[in-house]
């Protein structure tokens, strides 16, 4: 595709089919992804890919944790407090907290997407347990046959989080181009301990996130959704 219409074309699918990646093809995406600029070459980034088998047992196991903690999340304070304390469902992830309110604008954004995408799937605003069934999925990385994890080295500091993201970018404009589909998911980052049976993660390295990849599924209409991006004006900082 020319590049504009790879850029238009990305989106967050979150309904994948069963069609398995070629090994060769995720290989070529990652080729591409490690051509991206980084801070003075430094690269401080790794990546995780679990696929087959070692991709499904991984989401049943997230997803379990997930059911475990907003269970814990019901409770009674005292129960609340003793079920953290003994489960091992807590989040173990490197950066804290993942998930929670943001500030200001950006959280005006953050509900404007989420209604939007609820109303794309006819989930009601009151239906907790719909909504919950929807967080879930991530865990499961929407039924895609790939889960890729995004490990930097915290040494590098600020510089390393600026570098994944454009090796990120990289990766999904190039799955977009080869007919794929990926959807990035901080929820992914919230449990470290389940990669490190799967993984050799290297000492110093630090989880950030994950990214599902695989081909969407056809006529699903979660995937027709795209939330409003910012114009111009908005982007752009006047000059006095």
């Amino acid at each position: 595709m020319e590049f504009s219409a790879v850029l238009r074309s990305r989106r967050s699918i979150r309904a994948f089919s069963d069609r398995p990646v070629q090994k060769d093809t995720i290989n070529d995406i990652l080729l591409d992804a490690i051509e991206s600029p980084s801070s003075s070459n430094t690269q401080p980034y790794k990546v995780a890919v679990a696929d087959g088998d070692t991709c499904k047992q991984l989401g049943q196991e997230l997803l379990s944790r997930y059911y475990k903690i907003n269970k814990i999340q019901r409770l009674p304070l005292p129960l609340k407090l003793f079920s953290a304390a003994t489960s091992q469902a807590m989040p173990d992830g490197d950066y804290k907290p993942i998930l929670g309110k943001y500030p200001g604008i950006f959280q005006n954004r953050r509900m404007a997407t989420g209604k939007g995408l609820y109303d794309t799937l006819g989930i009601a605003r009151g239906d907790k347990q719909a909504r919950d069934e929807a967080m879930a999925r991530n865990f499961t990385f929407f039924d895609a046959p790939v889960a890729i994890f995004v490990f930097i080295h915290p040494s590098m500091k600020f510089t390393a989080l600026v570098d994944s993201g454009i090796m990120m970018q990289s990766l999904m404009l190039s799955a977009t181009d080869r007919g794929l589909g990926t959807c990035p998911q901080g929820a992914l980052g919230m449990w470290r301990s389940p990669l490190e049976k799967y993984f050799d993660i290297p000492k110093g390295y630090k989880l950030v996130c994950g990214l599902a990849l695989g081909y969407p599924k056809e006529d699903d209409k979660v995937n027709l959704y795209r939330p409003e991006k910012l114009s111009l004006d908005e982007l752009i900082i006047v000059k006095k």
